[in-house]
C-alpha cells in the first residue's frame, strides 16, 4: 500500500471518530475525499481536502471541521506537523523516517513496488490498433499501438484483468480490393507484365511475397477464371498473409494481443442480427427515414429512404442511427454494435483506442454499449492525434515500397524499440505529436527518453564502480542520508499513486512525465559532486555513507526500471 493510500485510511479513521463523537453526522459520502501530494512542496509532503468537500453536507466550515481533524492527525506515527492553509486544506508533513521505511520497502518490493489491487480483478478490455488489413503497419497505426498496449500494461499493475484486443475487419469493399491487387501481384509472380498499379488497387510492394505464394499454390488456373471464382480464397488467403505482416511488425514494438475478432465471422454467425433484435426487444429500433444530411446541399435532389434506426438519441446521441443499409446490409454502425456486445459479455470495461478520425463515431457507440448493458459495461474511447514525421525538422517523405506510407518496421528499426514506445507517451494521445528522427537519438536533457535512460545506466554504473571498490549497499546505514537526500526517496514514493491514477485515468503518458521528473530530480542530486567531491555518490574513505547513497540509487533505479517495464521499455545498464 502506497503512503497516499495508507494515510487516506488514517484520514478516513479520523472521520469515522468525528461521527463516533457526533461532530460529523454518519452516512456522509467520502469518494471526493483525497490525499495528495500538496501543489507547493514547502506546504508539506501530503495534504488533504477532507475537510473541504464535507463541511457543507456536515453543516459546517471547512476550517472549523480542518481544526477538529488536525488533532487526530497529529497524533498518527509518523507524522511531525499538520496544519490548515487557505479555506481549509490540511497540510502534513512527515518524519524523515516514514522516508527511510519507504525506501527500505521500495528495495524489500523491488519489481513489484508499485502494483496494487485497485481494481479489484474487474475486467478490462483495451481493444488497440484494429487497423484493417490491408498492409504493413505505418507510423499512422503505432501511436494507438503504444498507447493501448502501455494502458493494458498499467491496469494489470493496477489489478485489474485486461484482455488486449485487435479487430481485424476484414469485411466490406476494401478487403475486395486488396484481393484484387493481390490476383494482379499473382499474375506478376507468374511472368506476366502488368505495368502501372491501376488506379484504386493497392501499389505497395509488400503484396509481391503474397502473390508468389499464390502462384505457388494456385499455378495458373486462376489467371484468366472469373473473379468469382477467386475472390472468397484470395481474400482469405491475402487477409492471413496481411495479419501475419501486422503480427510480425507489432511484434518489433514488442505488442501482443490476447485476442483477434473477425468482423467477417462475427457477420457470418449471424450476431448482428441478434444485437438488432435485443434492441428491438427493447423498443429501441424503429423503421424510419432520416432527415437530409448536412452534407447534401438543400438544392441537390435527396429522396429519403425507409431504414432500421437505433433511437441512439435517447442515450446522448446528436440523432439515431441506421444499422441496416437500404439495400438490407449492415451499417458500419450496425456491424460494430454486435461487436461490442460481444466484447461486453465478458467485459466490465471497455476501452477503446481509436484514431482521431474516428471522433464523429464516439457518440452512437457509447450509446450502444450503454443500450446493449443497460448501463453495466462502461465504454471510455481515447483518441489518438496523428504523428508527423520529420527529420531534423523536415516532412519525412513517403516510401514508395509500402505504397505511399512511411512502415512501422523501418522506424523502429533505425531508431530502436524503445525510442518509439517511449516517444509516443511524452505527450497526451489527444494532442499532435512530432517525431524527429534527429531528436529522438539526441544525447541531451531535451529527449526524454535519453534522460530517463541515462539516470537508469548512470545508476547501473555507480553500482559497477562500488562492486570494485567493494562497496554494498545491503545493511547500509540510511539513518546517514540527510534531507535533500530523502527529497528523492519522497518523489519515488509518488510512484505507486502514479501508477493508479494513469490507470483508472487510463492516461499512460503520466508516466513518462513522472519518469522524466524522477530522472530530472536524480541528475540534479548527482550533479551537486561535480562542485563538492563530498557530495558524491560513492566517496573514498566514507564506505558508510557511500553504502548509504548507493541503497538510495538503487531505489531510484528500481523506480525507473519499475515505470519503464510499464512503458514497454528496456532500462538502459549503459548508454553508448
Amino acid at each position: 500500500m502506497s503512503i497516499f493510500a495508507t494515510f487516506t485510511d488514517h484520514v478516513n479513521r479520523a472521520l469515522d471518530q468525528l461521527v463516533e463523537q457526533g461532530d460529523l453526522p454518519p452516512g456522509l459520502a467520502r469518494t471526493a475525499v483525497t490525499v495528495e501530494p500538496p501543489r507547493d512542496v514547502t506546504h508539506g509532503d501530503l495534504s488533504t481536502n477532507a475537510a473541504m468537500v464535507l463541511a457543507k453536507a456536515a453543516a459546517t466550515n471547512p476550517r472549523a471541521l480542518a481544526g477538529l481533524l488536525v488533532p487526530k492527525l497529529e497524533a498518527l506515527p509518523g507524522v511531525a506537523e499538520v496544519s490548515v492553509a487557505g479555506p481549509g486544506f490540511i497540510n502534513l508533513r512527515l518524519e524523515s523516517g516514514v522516508w527511510r521505511e519507504e525506501l527500505v520497502r521500495i528495495a524489500a518490493e523491488g519489481q513489484r513496488y508499485g502494483l496494487s489491487n485497485a481494481g479489484k480483478g474487474e475486467r478490462v478490455n483495451v481493444e488497440y490498433v484494429s487497423a484493417n488489413p490491408t498492409g504493413p503497419m505505418h507510423m499512422g497505426h503505432c501511436r494507438g499501438a503504444v498507447v493501448g498496449d502501455a494502458l493494458a500494461s498499467l491496469l494489470e499493475a493496477a489489478g485489474f484483468a485486461v484482455t488486449r484486443e485487435y479487430y481485424v475487419n476484414d469485411a466490406g469493399s476494401q478487403v475486395d480490393t486488396l484481393a484484387r491487387s493481390a490476383h494482379l501481384r499473382y499474375r506478376e509472380a507468374l511472368g506476366e507484365d502488368i505495368g502501372e498499379i491501376p488506379e484504386g488497387l493497392y501499389p505497395g510492394d509488400y503484396l509481391k511475397p503474397v502473390g508468389a505464394l499464390l502462384a505457388a499454390e494456385y499455378g495458373s488456373s486462376m489467371v484468366a477464371a472469373p473473379e468469382a471464382e477467386w475472390l472468397p480464397a484470395f481474400k482469405q488467403k491475402t487477409v492471413a498473409a496481411m495479419m501475419d505482416l501486422i503480427r510480425h511488425d507489432l511484434g518489433l514494438l514488442g505488442i501482443v494481443h490476447d485476442k483477434f475478432s473477425s468482423e467477417a465471422e462475427l457477420q457470418a454467425s449471424g450476431a448482428p442480427e441478434r444485437t438488432l433484435e435485443t434492441l428491438r426487444a427493447k423498443g429501441l429500433v424503429y423503421e424510419g427515414t432520416r432527415e437530409r444530411p448536412k452534407s447534401i446541399d438543400e438544392h441537390d435532389p435527396w429522396e429519403p429512404v425507409e431504414l432500421t434506426l437505433f433511437r441512439s438519441t435517447q442515450f446522448g446521441d446528436d440523432e439515431d442511427r441506421p444499422m441496416k443499409k437500404a439495400d438490407g446490409s449492415w451499417t458500419y454502425f450496425g456491424a460494430d454494435a454486435a461487436y461490442h456486445l460481444q466484447k461486453a459479455e465478458s467485459a466490465d470495461h471497455l476501452v477503446n483506442i481509436w484514431g482521431a478520425d474516428h471522433s464523429g463515431t464516439v457518440k452512437r457507440i457509447k450509446a450502444a454499449v450503454q443500450a446493449l448493458t443497460d448501463g453495466k459495461v462502461d465504454l471510455d474511447v481515447k483518441l489518438v492525434q496523428m504523428v508527423q514525421l520529420l527529420r531534423a525538422g523536415e516532412p519525412v517523405k513517403m516510401s514508395k515500397r509500402a505504397g505511399n506510407f512511411v512502415t512501422l518496421a523501418d522506424v523502429v528499426r533505425e531508431v530502436g524499440k524503445d525510442v518509439v514506445r517511449f516517444i509516443m507517451l511524452t505527450k497526451r494521445a489527444d494532442t499532435p505529436l512530432d517525431f524527429d528522427f534527429a531528436k529522438v537519438v539526441e544525447a541531451s536533457k531535451d529527449n526524454p527518453v535519453f534522460y530517463v535512460q541515462y539516470a537508469h545506466a548512470r545508476i547501473a554504473s555507480l553500482k559497477r564502480k562500488a562492486a570494485e571498490a567493494g562497496i554494498d549497499s545491503a545493511g547500509a546505514d540510511i539513518g546517514l542520508l540527510d534531507d535533500e537526500e530523502l527529497g528523492l526517496v519522497r518523489l519515488a514514493s509518488h510512484y505507486p499513486r502514479v501508477v493508479e491514477s494513469a490507470a483508472v485515468a487510463h492516461e499512460p503518458h503520466r508516466i513518462a512525465f513522472y519518469l522524466y521528473e524522477l530522472a530530472a530530480a536524480f541528475h540534479a542530486l548527482w550533479n551537486r559532486g561535480n562542485d563538492d567531491p563530498g557530495r558524491r555518490f560513492l566517496i573514498d574513505g566514507e564506505p558508510g555513507l557511500s553504502a548509504a547513497r548507493l541503497a538510495l540509487a538503487g531505489a531510484i533505479a528500481q523506480v525507473i526500471g519499475n515505470g519503464l517495464g510499464l512503458m514497454g521499455v528496456e532500462a538502459a545498464e549503459e548508454m553508448r
